[in-house]
């Protein structure tokens, strides 16, 4: 798990620290929360597609339940942005670039942790029945042997 942990951080929080200087720079162009939004949604299916090949090890590409699953935590995720950062608009209308950028960041950081704790206890589980540390031959084998004891 701590593996994976690592894989999430360096592939999620690489994402972040790009978002971060995507998200301002769009919001130059238009509402702020519809600037994360745009990011959040394009960071999300490109992380996806990267948690369930790299970070999670499934083998395979994410699908749809996959991507849906993880459309519901990163949608915390942008709440929770989003709120830090009206926050600090309320406190302060005219933050300067770092202090938007270290609450942007910290805020995704908490979500991000949020986020795995999801990702790995509940999209990308492998279920009862596969989970397993002997190939699928050796277990049969055992069992042909333990037949053939009895």
């Amino acid at each position: 798990m701590f593996a994976s942990f690592i894989r999430f951080v360096a592939f999620g929080g690489g994402t972040g620290v790009l978002c971060s200087l995507a998200v301002p720079a769009l919001a130059g162009l238009m509402p702020w929360t519809l600037a994360n939004a745009l990011i959040t949604i394009a960071s999300t299916v490109l992380c996806t597609e990267l948690h369930a090949r790299y970070t999670f090890r499934t083998g395979r590409r994410a699908d749809l339940r996959h991507h849906w699953q993880s459309a519901g935590s990163a949608a915390a995720a942008y709440a929770a942005t989003s709120a830090a950062i009206l926050t600090l608009h309320a406190i302060d209308p005219t933050p300067g670039l770092l202090t938007e950028q270290v609450t942007y960041l910290s805020a995704s950081a908490l979500a991000g942790i949020g986020r795995f704790l999801i990702l790995r206890l509940m999209v990308f589980t492998t279920p009862a029945h596969e989970n397993t540390s002997t190939p699928a031959p050796a277990r049969a084998v055992t069992r042909r042997t333990a037949l053939a004891a009895a």
